[in-house]
């Protein structure tokens, strides 16, 4: 092995992974750097506080934007093949989150401008990229993609019973009492079930106040399915949990503890 694949693939490591103390403190470093950033373009869209500290919001943003610059270099120069990340989805993102600033020196006025920063809060899409390295993130995405299913039926159950507890409600109260359609029932249904409760429809009739207080009760109920499916599926999943590694080929992954190759195209992951 020579010295630029080893060095290749201890940058690998440390950018893509966090099996390491080095990887885990890249993720920290960025994370705070990703929400110092999204901090920043909100201060900037405050006009009196722009004002005020316009300075030090365009030298800290130039720092945090260099600062990405150099990442998205060292990620492209670490990896086999520099396109799969380029035209992913995370890298289109660092990408797009990064250019805006520089883009200022070509593009002038501040109508554009506004815009223009506004696509910097792409920035917080990284986020959901570093939580790939955190077990019990990873444990959680696994879980709610395998309750897909059996929360789906939940909403179109929870659709079904909006719909006909809408449709007693139109009858019971009518228009009179602001129940002016259908639509407008299924509503207020909808609120009440989950508990929101705005209050610019409310019943008056002591029957249509008796079926509200039930259908409060039964949301306190309803709000409880979806957790406990998806920690079903959490604890089932818990004891085969994946590492961090990540194909410096192919940049596939959740690969197994004890892989040594990528089951995508079979190269041979970071030891």
């Amino acid at each position: 092995m020579t010295k630029k694949s080893t060095w290749k693939q201890r940058l690998h490591e440390v950018i893509y992974e966090a099996d390491t103390k080095e990887g885990k403190l890249f993720d920290v470093v960025l994370l705070i750097a990703i929400i110092a950033s999204i901090l920043l373009v909100m201060l900037e869209s405050v006009d009196s506080f722009d004002k005020k500290y316009h300075t030090f919001l365009n030298i800290s943003e130039w720092v945090i934007t260099i600062l990405f610059s150099i990442e998205y270099i060292l990620r492209i120069i670490s990896i086999h093949k520099p396109t799969k990340y380029i035209f992913s989805f995370y890298g289109m993102i660092d990408l797009l989150s990064t250019i805006p600033k520089y883009l200022s020196f070509i593009i002038i006025g501040s109508h554009h401008l506004a815009a223009l920063r506004a696509l910097r809060l792409l920035r917080v899409f990284r986020i959901l990229k570093l939580t790939r390295y955190v077990g019990a993130s990873n444990n959680l995405l696994v879980a709610m993609k395998a309750s897909k299913a059996k929360i789906l039926v939940f909403l179109f159950f929870v659709t079904i019973i909006c719909i006909i507890l809408g449709t007693i409600m139109y009858m019971i109260e009518g228009a009179d009492n602001g129940f002016t359609s259908i639509p407008r029932s299924v509503y207020w249904a909808i609120v009440t079930l989950t508990t929101v409760g705005f209050g610019d429809i409310a019943p008056q009739t002591p029957l249509g106040q008796f079926i509200a207080s039930i259908i409060m009760i039964l949301g306190y109920a309803i709000i409880a399915i979806p957790t406990g499916i998806v920690s079903s599926e959490i604890a089932r999943n818990a004891k085969d949990e994946n590492n961090t590694q990540a194909c410096p080929n192919c940049l596939q992954e959740k690969h197994k503890n004890n892989a040594k190759h990528c089951y995508n195209c079979g190269s041979i992951l970071n030891p």
